[in-house]
């Protein structure tokens, strides 16, 4: 007998490559165990960005290792479940590449879609809401095809190499202690992914949940009735995910036993 699937999963914020291969491959396994155990269950997966610390595609050449996590999302794709990945702010040059080796769907933009008769609102998160302009600046530059054509003028040696090291030693993670984010995060009233969801609820009515990565925090919190923000923690140290069914939808946890 066939299993059924009818769950719908979302996570986000895996930042493989981070911050050195030895501690990534023990979050991809992890991972992986995760995606084995949802398997027959899932009709999609949503990977809300920053699933790999740093991403690029050269016209012969991809960044090597994380074989584990991109062959079972091939095994997922291969039985018919849908797989959704958007860019984040660490792997904000996807090309075609995924797409044509695991039948992934990429996404570079919010995207909406509806569920067992609740409509739902994705997003990685950053470059959402006010403030942060100069962030949003330097992913103008950033994205911009220019850009992309000069990063691809390096060796893959120097410029992934160059890359991660800039992005684990010069981004705003410390991945052995992520509770600045929490912090951060105290004062509801300032947070910008906060901001950007109040203004599209009094703008679009018919949006129910609103689902983040990015921000390293877990949260779910109704905003007024009927209106929910989840922001999907990472798993470098929540583990976590969101799971829509049919009978409702929970934020939850696929802890790593010590």
């Amino acid at each position: 007998m066939a299993p059924i699937r009818d769950h719908i999963y979302f996570a986000s914020d895996l930042h493989l490559g981070a911050p050195n291969q030895a501690s990534s491959l023990i979050r991809e396994k992890h991972f992986v165990k995760w995606l084995d155990s949802i398997k027959d269950k899932a009709a999609e997966l949503y990977l809300l960005g920053d699933v790999f610390d740093f991403w690029f595609e050269y016209k012969r050449a991809v960044p090597k290792g994380f074989v584990r996590l991109l062959g079972k999302l091939a095994e997922f794709t291969d039985a018919g479940i849908k797989l959704h990945i958007f860019s984040g702010n660490h792997d904000l040059w996807y090309k075609d590449y995924l797409s044509e080796e695991i039948g992934a769907e990429i996404y570079k933009d919010p995207l909406e879609r509806e569920y067992y008769g609740k409509k739902y609102y994705l997003a990685h998160g950053d470059g959402l809401g006010p403030g942060d302009h100069g962030y949003k600046l330097m992913k103008k530059v950033f994205t911009h095809p220019l850009s992309k054509w000069l990063f691809s003028r390096l060796h893959p040696n120097f410029g992934i190499g160059l890359a991660q090291y800039t992005s684990s030693h010069g981004g705003d993670h410390n991945y052995d202690n992520l509770s600045g984010h929490e912090v951060q995060l105290k004062g509801m009233e300032k947070e910008f992914l906060f901001a950007h969801t109040q203004t599209l609820i009094k703008n679009r009515k018919d949006l129910d949940i609103y689902i983040y990565g990015h921000r390293h925090a877990l949260i779910d919190q109704e905003l007024q009735e009927g209106k929910r923000i989840v922001i999907l923690g990472d798993w470098i140290q929540y583990f976590s995910y969101f799971c829509v069914h049919p009978e409702g939808e929970q934020l939850e946890v696929f802890p790593m036993k010590s």
